[in-house]
């Protein structure tokens, strides 16, 4: 993993290239817990030799685990960092282009990477947190005051 810091005023943004032979969200955690994120989005493209995606089961409050055992393009990739007990937390859905065209999509639970993925991070200006919901048993995003 290669990153740069590509803008920088009230927040930064940075280029983030991850190799061959990388896992998306082992690097992409790193680099949160490395730049010390509190709040930031992320997008990128690229492509993963497999991948395991995740469907949220409502029924048992757990992912499904779908595994994808095959060069796929990452078409779109977007998630968030936000904290949970003090610490950085990822949370990416990715869409996934199979040679015959066909897109896969869901919650990324796993993403080997090959040959690249770049990603675009860009830290928010307010803090982030996630908390657990009692009812989906998740971690979700907590706002700490409501909009008028």
């Amino acid at each position: 993993m290669h990153y740069q810091l590509i803008h920088e005023d009230d927040t930064r943004t940075w280029a983030v290239v991850l190799e061959t032979g990388d896992e998306a969200n082992a690097c992409l955690l790193a680099f949160a817990r490395a730049q010390q994120l509190s709040a930031a989005h992320l997008t990128a493209i690229g492509a993963f030799e497999r991948a395991v995606l995740g469907y949220f089961d409502w029924d048992t409050r757990d992912y499904k685990r779908n595994a994808v055992d095959e060069q796929v393009e990452v078409v779109s990739l977007i998630g968030d960092v936000a904290l949970k007990d003090g610490e950085p937390k990822l949370h990416m859905h990715a869409v996934l282009g199979r040679a015959d065209a066909r897109a896969l999509g869901g919650h990324l639970l796993e993403g080997h990477v090959r040959p690249t993925l770049e990603v675009i991070v860009t830290e928010a200006p307010a803090h982030l947190r996630r908390r657990h919901d009692p009812v989906s048993g998740l971690a979700l995003i907590h706002l700490d005051k409501e909009l008028p």
